[in-house]
């Protein structure tokens, strides 16, 4: 495949998508608007690239050649040459809404248009262009270079060659592509955030610490890391967002945000990145 691979959002995610794409050796052309991002992204990828090396994963070689096919740019419009424009934006809809208006306008035809939407509607995001059969939803989990799993949902309208050149896509990037429908919190996060939320009543109904409830389910469940950790990780916010997209779109009260969960996040207790959550840090 000799796609030009365009990600807009240079955050954790975004770098973590323009990191796997390079190594796999797509050039890809990574957007933010703000050029500070640019430059923190493009740090973490070299950082990330030189662990792969001291570890043996990749040779110095490699690296470079994968440094050399990452360009950045501020404006939206560089997208425009891309074959596959990946989102990676903040979880918000509005934003999301006019990224995909905009990007609907500077695209070239027959260029697939892909969110990293951890729960956002594909089909409200498409309903925003004006080619709804070219846009789907392309799930990557954090750390984008170490997991192996690429979600791919199709929106109501996504076409079976988007969806086709989709799955090829993650492949070549080393990935293992799962495809599922357009619901909320598609699979991942529909079974992740009401476990992750249930572990927050855990601790506000006094059941457990963080540290009983977290080592319950790496023992007892053989899960690398607690639920509560992994909200940390996740962010605090993140997690509140998502498990707000189960409860409105589903409609069912075992989805509602624990209260506690709520009180964290309103206290700028964000997890891992504000130096305290379920843990401190």
């Amino acid at each position: 495949m000799s796609e030009k691979i365009a990600v807009v959002g240079a955050g954790q995610m975004g770098s973590g998508i323009a990191h796997v794409a390079a190594l796999s050796g797509f050039p890809v052309t990574m957007i933010d608007v703000a050029e500070s991002a640019l430059e923190k992204g493009r740090a973490t990828i070299a950082g990330n690239m030189e662990r792969q090396v001291k570890k043996g994963t990749i040779d110095a070689a490699a690296r470079d050649a994968a440094l050399s096919r990452i360009t950045t740019a501020t404006a939206l419009d560089a997208g425009s040459g891309a074959d596959v424009v990946v989102e990676a934006a903040t979880e918000r809809v509005d934003l999301k809404y006019r990224i995909f208006a905009d990007l609907d306008r500077i695209a070239a035809p027959g260029s697939i248009l892909a969110t990293n939407t951890s729960s956002i509607s594909i089909t409200a995001i498409a309903a925003n262009t004006k080619r709804p059969e070219s846009v789907i939803g392309m799930h990557f989990m954090n750390p984008v270079p170490v997991m192996q799993l690429v979600e791919v949902i199709r929106g109501l309208a996504t076409s079976d060659e988007t969806t086709a050149r989709t799955l090829a896509l993650a492949k070549a990037m080393g990935k293992t592509p799962v495809e599922v429908n357009d619901a909320p919190g598609f699979v991942a996060n529909r079974v992740l955030m009401p476990m992750i939320n249930e572990a927050v009543y855990c601790l506000m109904e006094g059941v457990g610490t963080p540290e009983a409830i977290d080592t319950v389910m790496k023992l007892g469940m053989n899960h690398p890391m607690g639920p509560l950790a992994l909200a940390d990780l996740i962010g605090l916010d993140t997690c509140l967002a998502i498990m707000e997209v189960l409860h409105r779109g589903i409609g069912d009260d075992k989805y509602r945000p624990c209260p506690l969960l709520r009180k964290y996040v309103d206290a700028g207790w964000l997890g891992r990145k504000s130096g305290r959550g379920f843990y401190k840090y």
